[in-house]
């Protein structure tokens, strides 16, 4: 049942990316880069290192629609061991010659250690939020990323019964046009 709501969920987000998409885009780029920050579900905030990748369209000259991925993993030298929080995102931005900046609604899915208020243990789980994310080019190609996600986690955990989680990460990115 699990694996049938995830892939009609992903089916969803897909084909809703492709609606929002515009045919008549000016160009698109492509970037990745690796991130290093802090990912806070529950009491106690944990390293959080990892990918992140991301594809955007130039709607008109400033504006554009991205989407993005962002891997964070939680390394085991932490206690409760390794962990990972996939967050995937949807978003509009205003873009520059040597930066952009964009923001918007976001899914998660995550499966790491936490602490809520009187228990610790492993969570799992999908959460909605939102994400933002600056990219400034300071040569050519290579720049600088920092991205900020909100996400609601909980639920029905008796770990976290309903938490706000927060990943702030930053690191190198590198980008690829195409016109």
């Amino acid at each position: 049942m699990r694996t049938t709501y995830r892939r009609i969920l992903s089916v969803a987000i897909f084909v809703l990316v492709l609606g929002v998409v515009p045919p008549q885009a000016e160009a698109s780029e492509l970037s990745a880069g690796v991130s290093f920050g802090w990912i806070q579900a529950g009491t106690a905030p944990r390293l959080a290192i990892g990918p992140h990748a991301g594809i955007s369209w130039h709607i008109k000259k400033d504006i554009l629609f991205k989407v993005h991925d962002l891997c964070s993993v939680v390394p085991p030298i932490q206690i409760g061991g390794a962990g990972v929080y996939n967050h995937t995102s949807v978003a509009v931005g205003y873009a520059w010659k040597d930066g952009d900046f964009s923001a918007g609604p976001s899914l998660a899915i995550y499966f790491m250690p936490a602490c809520g208020d009187t228990l610790c243990g492993r969570v799992a789980g999908t959460a909605v939020g939102g994400h933002a994310q600056a990219n400034a080019y300071i040569a050519g190609p290579l720049g600088v990323s920092a991205i900020a996600t909100v996400d609601w986690v909980g639920g029905s955990s008796l770990v976290l019964p309903g938490h706000v989680s927060a990943v702030v990460v930053a690191g190198p990115v590198l980008r690829w046009l195409a016109k």
